[in-house]
């Protein structure tokens, strides 16, 4: 179970070699934004060599968009490292993650690994007709593994001035962005990732922010700096009081199993109380077979 998805530039080895090192779940080998065009082929190769000596390491690859003829270049470069996942930029809709997963079933074949293997995580919000179609997702690629958002690329598609208010919070185009990304990873059945907080300094907000995408249903976050990394894996693990409640309220539901609502401590609770125990006593078991 990923927490923490790292960006890190693809063309540049140090901090390559920086990110293997931190404690991220996953990492984002990106040659989309982080990689000037003059240097899209030279990036290529730092990070085709650099999956290839880190192949256990987790290392997923954000692609250049696949309207983009340097998509096509990134895949053919990339897929004989094996990456462990595919970061799909300004999708227009869930159907790219289908013409991807097309191109990926050749390219696996190519290279004699197994068919479906490499998964894809679309980031859906970047461009504004894709808001529109987000309950595609629910129907798309078997290879989806969740789903993410962006505002950065929103705003400029909308020609916006900002997109946070003088406290730090989204702006209403762009809390709609993310909260359409949550109900569309709801619905598909997979894990929703909340964006990334772009003040890597500021500690004290990056835990706000995270534990605020915990407590609305995100299962984890992107990253810009090694830094983030420890704040978002600590605030997407459920707290210890979290698991033991979590674990008597399925309890007091198995020992009544017609009961349509329970007291506890003074709280009734139902049925939904009852799905949303069982999910973090899920999420607790997986984070501890990790470690």
């Amino acid at each position: 179970m990923n927490r923490s998805f790292l960006f890190v530039p693809g063309d540049n080895g140090r901090k390559l070699e920086k990110a293997a090192e931190s404690a991220a779940d996953a990492i984002i080998v990106d040659l989309e934004d982080s990689v000037a065009p003059r240097e899209k082929a030279r990036g290529r190769s730092i990070a085709r060599e650099f999956l290839s000596e880190h192949r256990d390491r987790g290392c997923w690859v954000r692609i250049n968009p696949l309207d983009t003829e340097d998509a096509l270049a990134d895949l053919r470069a990339l897929m004989p490292s094996a990456p462990a996942g595919i970061v799909l930029p300004k999708p227009k809709g869930a159907n790219d993650t289908v013409r991807l997963g097309k191109l990926l079933d050749v390219l696996e074949q190519e290279h004699s690994l197994p068919v479906g293997r490499t998964p894809i995580l679309p980031i859906t919000t970047e461009r504004p007709e894709a808001l529109f179609r987000m309950q595609e997702y629910s129907e798309a690629s078997a290879r989806l593994a969740g789903l993410t958002w962006g505002a950065e690329d929103l705003g400029a598609a909308l020609g916006a001035s900002g997109i946070r208010d003088d406290r730090g919070n989204w702006l209403a185009p762009y809390q709609l962005a993310r909260s359409l990304c949550l109900f569309a990873a709801a619905a598909a059945g997979v894990p929703a990732i909340d964006t990334v907080y772009t003040d890597y300094r500021d500690e004290s907000g990056l835990e706000a922010f995270a534990s605020a995408g915990r407590r609305d249903g995100f299962s984890g976050m992107l990253a810009i700096h090694p830094g983030q990394v420890a704040v978002i894996n600590a605030a997407f693990v459920p707290t210890g009081e979290e698991v033991e409640r979590a674990a008597r309220i399925v309890e007091l539901f198995a020992a009544s199993p017609e009961a349509g609502t329970i007291g506890l401590d003074g709280v009734m609770l139902d049925r939904p109380h009852l799905v949303q125990a069982r999910r973090v006593l899920e999420v607790a078991r997986r984070l501890k077979s990790q470690s």
